[in-house]
């Protein structure tokens, strides 16, 4: 039962009760208010600090990697066609979720001494325990989040996707994967060197071309094989609705293999409720926090809705001529499309997962590092940190993924499970400034008198990184 639980059991369940919850607790905001929305992403940021886009490429950096190729390949596989459906469900409830969280975290953000702001889940979580007087509930959980992203950081952020771009670069140049790890180490420290600003400022350029340049590959294939796409989106709802393979009833649609497949590969590539993108979207110069919250809704649209989408529908046309790769998620994709297109793909798509593991690698070190800062403004251990990513990503080129799948799951779990926690007990807060930002302003006001003081938000203070 325990592994069950670790190994994202009861995820599906947690991210169902919760989603639905906040959707009705908010009266269907933001998502009812599409002309908000559109102004809140449209509306040029105040200006001075990181703009909400780029706040929004640094997280989907974090996100489009793995989780979109080699994830949704994985999850086909291990959990049938149906999973993808999950995915989307997962997606969906996952989207005011993510609003939630990052709302939240430009609550709480801190400012720093030169202008730019920081934050994330570990403040919001520090901030609410605080200000109730929980000084040492405050100290231990934030501590306990800030290690379990660390600990994300080194496994999901770094390991599988080192792993999957060496296991590319061999499977289609012969490249040695110790080279592989050692030019993304290479590539990676001077970028880390310059901070947040520096990371997001290479992704701000790096994630809308590799994002489109991966739409047209997919795209290609899905009109080379349009006859076949009927019966792959057929396959999808069928097998996720298949009854008889889930054993009946609620429990036994809880344990399908398909929905927790889909669910942990869903949350892998999207992170919604899980507390990791508030990070990025902290240290947006937004005009409010409820308007940044909007920019995660579309980050998850484009993440699991869109690419992952097309990810599942290519393996799927093809899924009789590369089914007998389904153990190498890698080789698995790259041949979905080879098969296709010729080898020239591979060797596109192989370059495509270079640069979704080179960004998401730049991104999780960022969060890391962000999260070390949390609990501790001490160079040496920013020091032994770096030093430690250094090692994950050139050992990550070598070493077998398989045990480091399950240890990601894990700490994805303990994340979701503590954020969404959190996301609960700060509701009131929540709904507070979606009904000032919507527009309804008496209940925002009947709203807010049930905002306690910790719930106001810490960012009014400069935050020195000190520790707890």
């Amino acid at each position: 039962m325990l592994s069950w639980f670790l190994s994202g059991g009861a995820i599906p369940a947690m991210l169902t009760v919760c989603g639905v919850f906040f959707s009705l607790y908010l009266k269907g905001l933001p998502l009812c208010r599409p002309g908000r929305m559109w102004r809140a992403v449209t509306t040029p940021a105040p200006g001075g600090g990181v703009s909400p886009f780029r706040a929004v490429t640094l997280a989907l950096a974090g996100t489009l990697g793995v989780g979109n190729i080699v994830g949704v390949a994985n999850a086909i596989f291990v959990g049938g066609a149906g999973a993808v459906f999950w995915m989307w469900v997962s997606a969906l409830l996952a989207m005011i979720l993510k609003y939630a969280e990052i709302l939240l975290a430009v609550r709480h953000r801190r400012p720093g001494r030169d202008g730019s702001f920081y934050g994330g889940a570990v403040y919001y979580i520090r901030d609410y325990f605080q200000g109730r007087g929980r000084w040492r509930t405050a100290a231990v959980l934030s501590c306990l989040f800030a290690g379990l992203m660390i600990l994300n950081a080194m496994s999901m952020g770094c390991v599988i996707q080192v792993n999957a771009v060496s296991m590319a670069f061999r499977g289609v140049w012969g490249i040695s994967p110790w080279f592989s790890g050692v030019l993304l180490l290479v590539l990676t420290l001077p970028v880390l060197v310059r901070g947040t600003k520096g990371i997001s400022g290479l992704t701000e350029l790096l994630v809308p071309i590799m994002t489109g340049g991966y739409l047209i590959l997919s795209l290609a294939v899905l009109i080379l094989r349009r006859d076949a796409v009927g019966d792959a989106f057929s396959s999808i709802f069928t097998n996720a609705l298949d009854w008889r393979s889930v054993g009946g009833g609620v429990m036994g649609f809880l344990t399908s293999k398909a929905l927790r497949v889909g669910t942990m590969r869903g949350l892998l590539s999207n992170e919604a409720g899980c507390g990791t993108a508030p990070t990025a979207h902290a240290a947006a110069d937004a005009s409010s926090p409820a308007s940044q919250g909007v920019w995660g809704i579309l980050e998850v649209f484009v993440d699991t809705v869109l690419l992952c989408t097309v990810t599942a529908l290519v393996i799927l046309v093809s899924a009789g001529e590369v089914w007998h790769l389904g153990e190498n998620g890698v080789m698995m994709a790259l041949g979905a499309y080879a098969c296709v297109l010729g080898d020239w793909a591979s060797c596109f798509l192989a370059a495509a997962i270079f640069c979704f593991g080179y960004a998401t690698v730049l991104c999780w070190a960022g969060y890391g590092m962000e999260s070390l800062r949390a609990v501790s403004g001490k160079k040496r251990w920013r020091i032994l940190y770096l030093a430690a990513f250094g090692c994950c990503t050139v050992l990550g080129a070598v070493i077998a993924p398989e045990q480091v799948w399950w240890l990601s799951d894990f700490a994805i779990t303990a994340l979701t499970t503590v954020n969404l926690w959190m996301l609960v007990l700060m509701r009131r807060e929540i709904r507070a400034e979606s009904f000032r930002w919507g527009g309804l302003e008496k209940n925002a006001k009947h709203a807010t008198t049930g905002v306690k003081k910790g719930e106001k938000g810490g960012g009014e203070q400069i935050d020195k990184g000190g520790g707890l």
